[in-house]
Formats: structure tokens, sequence, C-alpha cells
């Protein structure tokens, strides 16, 4: 860890920690089962600790009214119903569903803060987070969640066009697309934010 975090405002904003990634008996897009496992415990044990030194969490939820929202993206439409792992993208996130649900292992109800408005990759596009953020003067994200690739990505790049510190906590996030983790991790490094263990993360506070 390079960036020290000692006089940063600093809140952690977890990203699709739900059901529908993280819960086999119910997940629509499922990462593997041990993959899953492993994301809830290191994240369960991360928040943990950051609600203990008083670091604001905010889970950020996808959800949709209806399959039309989904559908609108034309690439997930496109890739609906084929081999892709997206392939039920159509079906996921939608009312009534339980994947909707965060990891109760992940979630403190009298602490944290959920915005569940988001549609997109971007955690920052047409959701209030943003307003979360400066509302309590913070400037610096601690990131876990899921797909490392798509919206750990796109939210750290995202961070860093609205000037924030973004710092992706690596043993907290993980992806459905084993292949491209690693590669995902090396992009955000070189152009976008820091990528660092919990346990340096924790040093670094």
């Amino acid at each position: 860890m390079t960036v020290s975090l000692r006089d940063r405002s600093v809140a952690v904003v977890t990203i699709d920690l739900h059901r529908g990634h993280l819960d086999p008996a119910v997940a629509t897009m499922p990462l593997p089962g041990d993959v899953a496992g492993r994301v809830t415990k290191a994240n369960a044990t991360f928040l943990e600790e950051a609600r203990r030194r008083g670091l604001p969490v905010v889970h950020v939820v996808t959800s949709y009214r209806s399959v039309e929202e989904i559908a609108s993206n034309p690439w997930w439409a496109a890739v609906a119903g084929t081999d892709a792992t997206r392939a039920n993208v159509l079906r996921h996130q939608l009312p009534g569903s339980p994947g909707l649900q965060l990891m109760p292992e992940v979630y403190e109800p009298e602490y944290d803060l959920v915005v569940d408005t988001k549609k997109r990759y971007d955690c920052f596009a047409a959701t209030d987070l943003e307003h979360v953020l400066r509302s309590r003067l913070i400037d610096t994200l601690l990131l876990t969640g899921v797909n490392t690739n798509s919206c750990v990505l796109a939210t750290t790049v995202a961070a860093n066009t609205r000037d924030y510190t973004a710092v992706v906590v690596e043993d907290c996030v993980d992806t459905m697309d084993p292949a491209l983790h690693q590669a995902a991790l090396m992009v955000i490094r070189q152009a976008f934010g820091w990528v660092a263990s919990a346990e340096e993360v924790l040093a670094a506070l």
C-alpha cells in the first residue's frame, strides 16, 4: 500500500454483495461456490473491522423494475440466453427475487447504508451514491464486491474521474470470469487507483 489513509475521510463501498451472485441456492449469476464463500467471508471480516473503526459502510445493490430496464442495454440484450457468463441477465435482480437481498453475513442494518437503485456496472450511474458520499465529506473509497472485471472496474474508473481516492480491497473482490480477475486488478493498478489486501488497507488507516 503506497497511499496513506490516515488523513483521509474514508468509507467502504461494497458492490453487489447480494444473494443473486453469492448464494448458490438462488443466484441467477453465481460465482463458483468456493469463490462466493471466500468473498462473503472476507467481506464479513473486513466490514466488521471497518465498523469497529467507525468507517461508514455503504452497500450498493443492483435492482431492476422490469426486464425492459435490463434489455435497454444492447449488449446485455445480445448476450441473454447465449453461453456467456451473463446469459441470465434478463432474469437477474428482478422484483421479488431473493437475489436482491444482501448476504446476511455482510449486512448490519443498524449501522450500514444501502443504495439499492443500481442498474448498470458503474455504481454512480443513476444512483444517489455520490450524494451519500458528498454529504458525509467522504473523499476516499474502499471498494469491495462483485465482479472485478465489470462493476468493480467500472466503479473504480467512475470514482477516479470524480476525484475520489479509490482503493480496491483485493481479497474482498472476485468475479464470475476467473480469467479476467487479475487482468482487471492490473488495469486498476495501472491507471485508476490502488489495489491492496485487507490487512494492508487496515494498516494504512
